[in-house]
């Protein structure tokens, strides 16, 4: 049994200005390479509740704490600030389950 929990991103996103949202994606990888992220599911989702977003993302990290770690990293702030007038995104920071 680990003593931490892996850490996921869920993302929600639905892009307004696909030009712009390209300089966010040029930038993106620098950060999640760097924190060792790994994308479980990307992609158009089927909405049954809520809120219907273009895009949906998971992305698991090996702790809570390289999750949080790479959010707040100035790598991806900068491709934050790419992202921002390029979408409406809903990122939610989520800790993994006890392994067993």
């Amino acid at each position: 049994m680990t003593d931490h929990p892996k850490g996921y991103w869920i993302a929600n996103v639905t892009v307004s200005d696909p030009e712009a949202y390209s300089d966010y994606q040029a930038l993106a990888p620098e950060a999640f390479q760097k924190y060792g992220a790994r994308f479980l599911a990307r992609g158009e989702a089927e909405t049954l509740e809520g809120q219907r977003w273009q895009r949906r993302v998971i992305i698991e990290f090996d702790t809570i704490e390289q999750a949080r770690a790479c959010y707040n990293s100035i790598e991806y702030r900068l491709a934050r600030e790419k992202r921002a007038s390029a979408c409406q995104a809903d990122i939610a920071l989520i800790q993994g389950l006890p392994n067993f």
